[in-house]
C-alpha cells in the first residue's frame, strides 16, 4: 500500500495555507470529535457484526495483498512484515503505519469483517476514528466487499505480532482526526467500482486494478494543497515517496504513448523493457507486488493504461549550449560506459535513457534521485538481474548533477526542461532527511 504523498508534493507555503484552513474547519466542527462512546454508537448504527472465524477466500486475499503492495507500507525497515511502524513522510508531517497482523491488542485481531470493510471503504477504523489518506482508502473504496473480506481472511492467517502503533508526528490541527471529516467532505467520494458496459471485460479488469487495489493514482497523479488528487486529470504524474512518479497517460514524450501494451506488461512483470527500467519506489513495487500479478492481470492493466488520452504538452524553453556541452562531457566520463554513447543502454542490464518517458517527465526529480542515490533493477522471478548502479552524491556537486541531468533530458531526441543547481541542492537535502536517505 504505497503512500500517496512525498515530502516534495507541494511548497511549504501551500501546506501552511491548508493548516490555516484546517484550523478554521476544526473551530467550526469542534463538536465533531470522535470519542469511544460516539464510535461505539456509530458501529452499532453501521449494522451487522460478522460472526467470528474465517471468511472470504484466503488465496485470493493473499493475491490482492500482493497486488496492493500492502507489505511495503505496513513493514518498518528491519521490522516484522505487516506489523506496521513504518514512517510515511507527507507534506504535513510523518504518519506511522499501523499493525495489520491479527494481534488482538495492537493489530486487527478484534476487527470484524464489517470493521475492516468500513476502513477500506470509508476510511474509518473500528473505533470510529477517521484514518488519514496516507492509507489510500480513496482508492480502496472501489474494491468489492468480497475482495475486501478476502484480504481480511488472508491477514487473519498471519502470525500475531504485538507492535503498538506510534503516535503520528503532525502539527495542530491535523493531529485531530476529526479534521479528516472536513477533508472527506471536500475530496472523498466512496463507492465500489462501476463496470463500464461500453468497454471490454479486460479493460474493466484493468481499470479496477489501477483505480482500486493498485492505487496507482496515489503516486502518479498531481495533488492539490490539501494533498488530494485531481480526479479530472488522473495519472499524469505526481510526487510519492520523495520521487516523481511519471505520467501513465498517452503522451509520447513523457507518458506511455510510445509503449505497447506488451511493453507495459513486461515492465510490470520484470521491472524493465526495451524503453525503461524501474528505479526508486517503483522498483520496490515491481519486486514486492506487480511481478506476482497474473499475466492476464498485467495485460489488463496495460490495456486500460493504453486507453488514457495524452494531455496537452507544455511548450519548453530552449537550453543553453554551454550547459549541454558540460553535461555531455560528464556523461562521457560517468555514464556512457554502461548506458552507451547514444543512451541506448543494454536491455535487462542498463536501462535506456534515449526516448525514456521517465527521463523526460515534467519533473526531473526521479532522474536526479537516481544520479544522487543510485538504483537497482528489481530482482524478479522471471529475470533476476538485480544489477546495482552506484550513486554520485559524493562525486558530483549540485551544478554538475544539474548539467548532467539537463543533458540526458535533452540528448538523442529527448526533450525536457532544464534543471538548475538550486533544485538539485534542495532535493539532495530532502533525500538525506527521508527514511534510509
Amino acid at each position: 500500500m504505497s503512500t500517496p504523498y512525498g515530502s516534495r508534493a507541494m511548497p511549504l507555503a501551500k501546506a501552511a495555507a491548508f493548516l490555516c484552513c484546517a484550523a478554521v474547519a476544526v473551530a467550526l466542527c469542534a463538536g465533531c470529535t470522535h470519542d469511544r462512546d460516539v464510535a461505539a454508537a456509530a458501529a452499532v448504527k453501521l449494522g451487522e457484526r460478522m460472526s467470528p472465524g474465517p471468511y472470504g477466500d484466503i488465496a485470493r486475499g493473499r493475491y490482492l495483498v500482493r497486488a496492493g503492495d500492502c507489505e511495503a507500507c505496513h513493514t518498518a525497515p528491519g521490522g516484522v512484515p505487516f506489523a506496521g511502524d513504518r514512517a510515511v513522510p507527507t507534506p504535513f508531517g510523518t504518519i506511522y503505519s499501523t499493525n495489520i497482523t491479527p494481534d488482538p491488542e495492537t493489530g486487527i485481531g478484534r476487527w470484524t469483517g464489517a470493521d475492516f470493510y468500513r476502513a477500506m471503504h470509508e476510511g474509518i477504523d473500528r473505533l470510529g476514528r477517521h484514518l488519514y489518506p496516507a492509507f489510500p482508502y480513496p482508492w480502496y473504496t472501489r474494491l468489492s466487499r468480497d475482495d475486501v473480506l478476502s484480504i481480511k481472511a488472508y491477514l487473519d492467517t498471519l502470525a500475531p505480532v504485538r507492535q503498538p502503533t506510534r503516535s503520528n508526528d503532525l502539527p495542530w490541527p491535523l493531529d485531530r482526526r476529526g479534521v479528516m471529516a472536513v477533508w472527506n467532505g471536500l475530496y472523498f467520494k466512496d463507492g465500489t467500482y462501476r463496470y463500464d458496459p461500453k468497454r471490454s471485460a479486460q479493460w474493466n479488469r484493468g481499470a479496477y486494478l489501477v483505480k482500486g487495489v493498485g492505487h496507482c493514482g496515489a503516486c502518479h497523479s498531481d495533488k492539490n494543497l490539501a494533498g488530494a488528487t485531481d480526479p479530472s486529470d488522473p495519472l499524469t504524474g505526481g510526487f510519492g515517496e520523495n520521487a516523481y512518479a511519471p505520467s501513465l497517460a498517452g503522451g509520447t514524450r513523457d507518458g506511455l504513448g510510445g509503449w505497447s501494451a506488451q511493453d507495459i506488461a513486461q515492465y510490470l512483470g520484470t521491472g524493465h523493457n526495451s524503453l525503461s527500467a524501474a528505479a526508486g519506489p517503483m522498483a520496490e513495487v515491481v519486486e514486492r507486488s506487480t511481478q506476482y500479478m497474473s499475466e492476464a492481470d498485467r495485460q489488463a492493466v496495460a490495456v486500460y493504461l493504453k486507453s488514457l488520452p495524452a494531455p496537452k504538452e507544455a511548450s519548453l524553453a530552449g537550453i543553453d549550449r554551454s550547459t549541454l556541452d558540460r553535461g555531455a562531457a560528464l556523461y562521457v566520463d560517468h555514464c556512457a560506459g554502461c548506458h552507451l554513447a547514444e543512451g541506448q543502454g543494454e536491455q535487462g542490464a542498463f536501462p535506456p535513457l534515449r526516448r525514456n518517458s521517465a527521463v523526460q517527465a515534467s519533473s526531473a526529480d526521479t532522474l536526479i534521485g537516481v544520479i544522487l542515490q543510485g538504483a537497482r533493477i528489481p530482482a524478479t522471478r522471471g529475470d533476476a538481474t538485480g544489477l546495482v548502479m552506484q550513486g554520485f552524491a559524493d562525486r558530483l556537486d549540485d551544478a554538475q548533477i544539474a548539467d548532467l541531468t539537463t543533458y540526458i533530458r535533452n540528448a538523442w531526441g529527448n526533450r525536457a526542461e532544464a534543471v538548475d543547481a538550486d533544485h538539485v541542492e534542495d532535493l539532495r537535502r530532502t533525500l538525506r532527511k527521508s527514511p534510509g536517505g
